[in-house]
């Protein structure tokens, strides 16, 4: 906010202000001149020539003094657009005090007034106080009503899940504000029993979670706005579910920090979003320790623009390193991290480099140069149906782009390497989960060679991430469909990118050496169900509105997918939802040779890598490219 916008607001303030207190000047003179009007039978004639004079000499002092303690009630810091009981029961204690500091006065002032004049004063003061201050918000909404009842504006019937402090919030919002002439909230819905067949700012609250669809057949419902912000996610899931059987669309207010900031407004709803359907609350890392080992170190990224990379730089940026190195051959997204980081954190020493982690001599100056003690290593080719086509473009970037980095981190003394991978190289079908399990391969054996430690990191889906099918729905169902799903009964684990990422720096904390890091990814979701809500909650019927078309499965791609091999086992660490898979044995001095002769025939440009690197893997199974 500018200095300019703050002074404006500044003057504003103040000029409402002045005219709330002048207002309320003459309604303090009005009221006592009307007690002592109203002690003489509404004949002025009458009142004595001494009270009068009193009246006339006391009014204004004691009209300060009231002033004075609305002011420390804060009585002048409301938007009348939205009193309520709050300021009705500070009006009510800006009044016991006048009563004190009036009955106090009078037993010390030199002409005592009748105490009926001091007890009506007060009395009307106080109604006029009220009135004053509720009767804009009155006037208000009387001009809300009529402007709707004016506006040639279709009404959109409305229905608000959520009868608490949000949704009252909302809802008052909804039918106050100048500028929304067409939403007409009709029926409320809360699972509290307590609330049922009450009214929320006289709209009735008609039943619980069950009572949805009826509701919105009898109300002729066009939109729901689910406004529990306190609500777990799997009641936020459920009750999204139901909502989506009507084929209205939702919009969801973001989350509990709405309302504990009191930021509540109609500017706040969005759509329903995938994570609203996943059904679980998010996870949630101890950052303290991680922070405490990032904390004054020279922390190198590579792919630091990507998805993955560029929230694991946000998040390292936070733990006060001694410098942050981004490393990425994509300009454009690299610049885009700088910018943000150096916007969010202008004392961090950051340090952005272009290259390619397949470029020998660029890798050997920059890690002579800078020295990390942690390099994150996030830097990949990773989309499956492309790298089935050009299979030898995986191998150089993936495989040996990790060696060389992990030969370059051992060489120069990087205490930890953390390689990213993915649940795609358990069982491989494809060639990029081949590439990754290739990686994870070398990063133990490199564990095995060098003091560095080395260890993998290996997850699911990230929501929101560079080609994740959700974006791809999203779109798909803005612009009328088809929405395309590869199987009926494909399935996913997914996490969002801020939870993968404090997870990776998790296990990046626990790591020894020669670990492979498994995420607890929580349930899998199946993505033809996935599609279908999301299609309901936008308003569509899926195969009627927006069809739902069957691709077939891509190149490579599997109906679930697997986080762990049969062969690791699983070990437990600190975290319940970090496990440790145990190396494979393997011979070091063989994989090198394979290594050697996979390198040759990337450089041959062969025809035939996926053989080449199945003899490799026994558990990489090829599919046939359609």
């Amino acid at each position: 906010m500018t200095m300019l916008t703050k002074n404006k607001q500044q003057g504003s303030y103040l000029k409402k202000a002045f005219i709330i207190g002048v207002l309320d000047l003459l309604c303090i003179f009005l009221s006592y001149a009307a007690a002592l009007w109203f002690k003489y039978d509404f004949r002025f004639s009458l009142i004595p020539e001494i009270y009068m004079d009193t009246f006339l000499v006391s009014i204004l002092p004691w009209a300060a003094i009231s002033i004075a303690v609305f002011a420390l009630f804060g009585l002048y810091n409301s938007v009348w657009s939205f009193v309520s009981v709050d300021e009705l029961v500070r009006i009510i204690c800006a009044y016991t005090v006048l009563a004190v500091i009036e009955f106090a006065a009078a037993a010390f002032f030199p002409v005592t007034m009748p105490l009926s004049y001091l007890i009506l004063g007060l009395i009307f003061s106080f109604l006029t106080t009220v009135v004053l201050r509720f009767s804009y918000r009155l006037l208000r909404n009387f001009r809300a009503q009529i402007s709707r009842f004016g506006t040639t504006a279709v009404q959109e019937n409305i229905m608000l899940i959520g009868a608490g402090e949000a949704g009252k919030t909302l809802l008052n919002e909804l039918q106050n504000s100048d500028h929304i002439h067409n939403s007409n909230v009709v029926c409320v819905i809360d699972d509290n029993p307590c609330k049922r067949h009450k009214r929320l700012c006289g709209v009735p609250i008609v039943g619980d979670r069950s009572a949805i669809p009826e509701a919105v057949e009898k109300y002729h419902i066009q939109r729901i706005i689910y406004a529990i912000p306190t609500s777990s996610a799997q009641t936020r899931k459920e009750i999204l579910a139901i909502c989506a059987s009507t084929n209205c669309p939702v919009q969801v207010l973001p989350g509990i920090y709405q309302l504990v900031n009191g930021d509540v407004s109609v500017s706040k709803l969005r759509k329903v979003d995938v994570q609203d359907l996943l059904g679980r609350d998010p996870i949630h890392v101890r950052l303290d320790e991680i922070f405490n080992y990032i904390s004054g170190k020279v922390v190198m990224v590579t792919g630091g623009g990507g998805s993955i990379g560029s929230e694991l730089c946000r998040q390292i940026a936070r733990a006060n390193p001694k410098q942050l190195i981004i490393f990425d051959i994509y300009e454009n997204n690299a610049y885009d991290i700088q910018q943000e980081l150096k916007h969010d954190y202008p004392e961090l020493d950051l340090v952005t480099l272009i290259g390619s982690v397949r470029n020998t001599s660029r890798l050997e100056v920059v890690m002579s140069q800078y020295r990390p003690d942690l390099l994150f290593h996030a830097a990949a080719h990773k989309h499956v149906p492309l790298m089935e086509d050009s299979p030898n473009e995986a191998i150089k970037n993936n495989v040996f782009g990790t060696y060389k980095m992990a030969k370059f981190a051992a060489k120069y003394g990087v205490k930890r390497f953390v390689l990213i991978s993915t649940d795609k190289a358990v069982n491989p079908t494809s060639l990029m989960g081949a590439s990754k399990r290739l990686c994870e391969m070398v990063v133990q054996m490199m564990n095995r060679e060098s003091e560095t430690e080395f260890v993998a990191v290996r997850f699911g889906n990230v929501l929101g991430s560079n080609g994740s099918v959700i974006p791809l729905f999203k779109k798909q169902i803005e612009e009328g469909g088809p929405v395309t799903v590869t199987h009926p009964d494909i399935i996913r684990y997914f996490m969002t990118i801020p939870e993968a990422v404090s997870l990776v720096l998790r296990a990046g904390y626990y790591a020894k050496g020669g670990e492979i890091f498994i995420l607890d990814m929580g349930e899998p979701v199946k993505i033809d169900d996935m599609a279908r809500n999301l299609i309901r909650l936008s308003g569509f019927e899926p195969d009627v509105d927006i069809k739902i078309k069957y691709t077939g499965l891509r190149p490579g791609e599997k109906l679930y997918e697997e986080l762990l091999m049969k062969e690791e086992g699983l070990q437990e660490t600190d975290n319940k939802l970090i496990h440790i898979g145990k190396p494979i044995e393997m011979d070091d001095e063989q994989f090198k040779k394979q290594l050697d002769r996979l390198k040759a025939a990337c450089d041959d440009e062969i025809p035939n890598m996926k053989e080449l690197v199945s003899e490799i893997i026994p558990t990489y199974h090829i599919t046939a490219n359609v």
